[in-house]
């Protein structure tokens, strides 16, 4: 049960004379009685003067298809780094690492083909998943069966599966209070099941989409791509076609499936992370990161994945340079490349820091959409923990409670091996899968006052840990 949300109450923030003890700067640890005022100061900016909404529209403009290696991932690189210099950044700077390059091609096609059937068949939504080897040219066409499990495959085996198309049709688990857990049991059908189905003969696979939404939008995703990686065609269907598919074949057991995949493989690709920062004025040598995902799939725009993250991210330091609070700490907002198929831009971030000593006492990490902060998850120590959870009262008002969760992000992760202190933003998550990898994932889902609302909160986090340390 989530707890009720209250109104901000900004007393006195009419008053010309508001942020005078903003501008004094946090350095001189002013009592705690002032935290509250200042994180109502970061609200009221993000939600009057905010930038993230404007700069999440450009981005999705200019570069609504970019996956790493593509020329649109670069215009989002160009864009990013041109949006931190506009926002007074102390510092920007590009990091290189070389990321993968695949490309889907021309559309994929696929068809339900009824015993004796005459013409192709009855054509459904679906996508090549990420990594996907193609099809011969003219496609391929076999008989299909259904499977919901491992278990089921596997009492198959080579016997009833040998030639033939496997289709996972694993349901969102609605049981699931947390979205991001019944994701998470969903996902492996993705992620491991192409490679399961061809141990056992199989010509390709089809993977219900993994979401609990009904819809006619394929999601994409990665699969495994290490040396275990399947070299069988494999695609996502649409939920709505995956249910019209089961109940064909539950009427005929010898429905057959026409799939054409056009996708590609190409030689690694130059790329970068685009990072920005205001200078500590006390510990420069200290780093409090944000962070979100500059990459997206080449579906939709990104919004929510993860452009919402990024923007998040940028708009929580320009808004410490819009209030006058000198951070005590160096304060650095990072779009990492690749987190979709590679997580390249993160271990290259992480590589890099090593090998300068930098240390960061904290990372957090935005890629859960553009929806309104309910609070943070954590990977950290014991005691930072319980530091974190102390805060809050400050920011209860605000909607942000709940910090039961655990984890970090796929791109800060590489850092916790130097000891850092690792968080998510946790937004509201009833509405995510519903966009996630999708045609759909659009700008015009995005919510301002909810994505400024998400900024604000991180910013809040990054005010309370840079005054008090972990």
């Amino acid at each position: 049960m989530r707890l009720p949300i209250f109104p901000v109450t900004f007393i006195g923030l009419a008053l010309t004379g508001l942020f005078f003890s903003f501008r004094t700067g946090v350095a001189d640890n002013p009592p705690a009685a002032n935290d509250s005022t200042v994180i109502a100061g970061i609200f009221r900016e993000a939600l009057v003067n905010g930038k993230a909404y404007m700069n999440l529209a450009g981005l999705c403009q200019k570069a609504p298809k970019r996956l790493s290696g593509s020329p649109g991932a670069q215009v989002a690189v160009e864009f990013m780094q041109r949006v931190m210099l506009e926002s007074g950044f102390d510092r920007v700077w590009l990091q290189p690492c070389l990321v993968p390059h695949w490309e889907r091609g021309e559309p994929e096609q696929g068809y339900i083909i009824r015993n004796n059937e005459a013409g192709q068949g009855y054509r459904v939504n679906l996508c090549a998943l990420g990594g996907s080897v193609a099809t011969p040219a003219d496609g391929i066409t076999a008989e299909i069966v259904e499977v919901e499990s491992y278990a089921e495959l596997d009492k198959l085996g080579k016997k009833g599966i040998t030639g033939k198309i496997v289709f996972y049709n694993h349901k969102f688990d609605e049981s699931q209070i947390s979205t991001f857990s019944a994701y998470g049991k969903a996902v492996q059908y993705r992620w491991q099941g192409p490679a399961a189905a061809e141990k056992y003969g199989a010509v390709g696979v089809l993977v219900r989409s993994v979401t609990s939404s009904i819809d006619t939008f394929p999601h994409t995703g990665v699969m495994r791509s290490d040396s275990l990686a399947a070299k069988i065609p494999a695609a996502a269907i649409s939920t709505y076609d995956a249910e019209e598919l089961h109940r064909m074949i539950q009427k005929d057991k010898s429905v057959r499936f026409r799939l054409v995949m056009n996708c590609r493989w190409f030689p690694d690709v130059l790329s970068y992370n685009v990072c920005g920062e205001i200078r500590g004025s006390v510990y420069p040598e200290q780093v409090i990161l944000v962070g979100g995902h500059l990459d997206a799939w080449d579906l939709g725009e990104g919004a929510h994945d993860d452009g919402a993250g990024c923007v998040h991210a940028i708009e929580a330091v320009r808004l410490f340079k819009a209030l006058g609070i000198r951070p005590r700490y160096t304060i650095r907002a990072v779009c990492f490349m690749n987190e979709e198929n590679g997580g390249r831009g993160g271990q290259a971030y992480a590589d890099s820091a090593t090998v300068k000593n930098e240390k960061h006492i904290a990372a957090i990490e935005s890629d859960a959409g553009g929806f309104s902060p309910r609070g943070f998850s954590t990977e950290m120590e014991p005691g930072q923990k319980k530091k974190i959870r102390s805060w809050q009262p400050l920011l209860l008002p605000y909607g942000i409670y709940d910090f039961s969760g655990t984890g970090g992000g796929a791109d800060i992760g590489p850092l916790r091996k130097s000891g850092t202190a690792l968080m998510g933003l946790e937004p509201e998550g009833a509405r995510y899968f519903d966009y996630h990898h999708t045609e759909d994932d659009l700008f015009r889902h995005v919510n301002r006052r909810e994505l400024h609302m998400g900024a604000a909160g991180m910013a809040a986090m990054v005010y309370l840990i840079d005054k008090y340390g972990l």
